[in-house]
């Protein structure tokens, strides 16, 4: 799943995409945790970005 540029907005803040080197760069950076561990959790909660951020908070 690619993350489609041109939609932006609500929707598309609440996304994360596993697939997309920045936004992983971005979640690794927001949640002090490892690019390895933070593709791990986007890839098993999906683009889901509030089940992923509860699954980061728990690796700290």
């Amino acid at each position: 799943m690619s993350d489609d540029k041109s939609k932006r907005g609500q929707v598309d803040r609440n996304r994360a995409s596993a697939s997309e080197p920045y936004e992983v760069a971005y979640f690794a950076k927001k949640h002090g945790i490892s690019s390895e561990d933070a593709k791990r959790i986007i890839m098993r909660h999906g683009p889901d970005r509030d089940a992923a951020d509860k699954a980061a908070s728990k690796l700290k």
